[in-house]
């Protein structure tokens, strides 16, 4: 549910955060990015608002395995983490650095398990960007999962891998290690100073607590979203026979050294719309769920 609302977002953010990139001519200088509405509205014109669905499929098939298992494997860490408290003699509560802790462990685990699709969901949304000679021309996801096997071996599914564990230990920290904390904390403020900020209703909890996570997640781990893309796009160099980076912390440097820190946030705007709105629709989607399935099943 979440991604079928921000696909379009992911896509913008993808294209806008490689556009300054020309994979095989390392040293050609960087390329000013276009401000957001600008670059929209001209692949809109130029490609049609199709094109923003570009990669749906592999898109989904990664929410299939990334979503479920950093929420799912969230809970179960979070829980087990507050059952060996208890059991030591703790009261337990959850902490924040629990909840931190267990959204770390379920970062990495969802990681390894869609990497895969990441890397197809990345090539299938900035293909038609690329030059005609330069184009994968993936169908749907099923044929890009097989020429990658064909074409690359298995490691082709792990381009990227590194930047995207950061990033997603990063994100199951925060999206959904501090989304579980503000969700606590608007139900009972830590300080009399929050007490207005209080809310009795889980629909409006679950809104301000994803936009607050949203915000501060997207900003944290942008910087890996640009090394992840690099990475899974990128390609040999024919003349050196080489990859561009070898490491996320090497894609990150590099990025700095030619282009400037602020690249590493290049398409923020999309990157911001497709955490927030997904982080929303995502936990809204959950808690309606949940209450469906209880309803029905209690």
């Amino acid at each position: 549910m979440g991604w079928c609302v921000v696909h379009p977002f992911n896509t913008l953010s993808v294209r806008m955060n490689l556009v300054t990139f020309d994979i095989t001519a390392q040293s050609t200088g960087p390329k000013k990015a276009p401000p957001f509405f600008s670059f929209a509205s001209h692949i809109i014109r130029e490609e049609g608002i199709n094109v923003l669905y570009k990669g749906l499929s592999a898109g989904i098939v990664r929410q299939i395995f990334y979503s479920t298992s950093i929420f799912g494997c969230f809970e179960l860490f979070r829980d087990h983490y507050a059952q060996y408290f208890t059991s030591t003699g703790g009261n337990g509560e959850i902490t924040l650095v629990g909840r931190l802790i267990s959204g770390l462990g379920s970062g990495l685990v969802a990681a390894c398990l869609s990497c895969p699709a990441e890397v197809a969901l990345v090539r299938m949304s900035n293909d038609l960007a690329q030059p005609i000679h330069k184009r994968r021309n993936y169908r749907h996801v099923g044929e890009a999962f097989a020429r990658i096997a064909k074409e690359e071996g298995i490691s082709g599914f792990f381009r990227g891998v590194g930047p995207f564990a950061n990033r997603a230990v990063v994100v199951g920290a925060v999206q959904i290690g501090l989304y579980d904390q503000i969700r606590q904390w608007f139900r009972s403020p830590p300080s009399p100073i929050l007490q207005p900020l209080a809310t009795k209703s889980e629909v409006m909890n679950a809104f301000y607590s994803s936009m607050c996570a949203g915000l501060i997640y997207s900003t944290l781990t942008m910087p890996f979203e640009t090394a992840k893309n690099r990475m899974a796009f990128q390609r040999v160099d024919p003349l050196t026979g080489e990859r561009p980076y070898r490491s996320a912390l090497h894609a990150i440097r590099r990025v700095v050294q030619t282009e400037g820190v602020l690249s590493l946030w290049t398409g923020f705007a999309p990157y911001y719309l497709r955490c927030g709105l997904h982080t929303v629709v995502m936990f809204n989607s959950i808690e309606w769920l949940r209450r469906l399935y209880r309803e029905n099943n209690m």
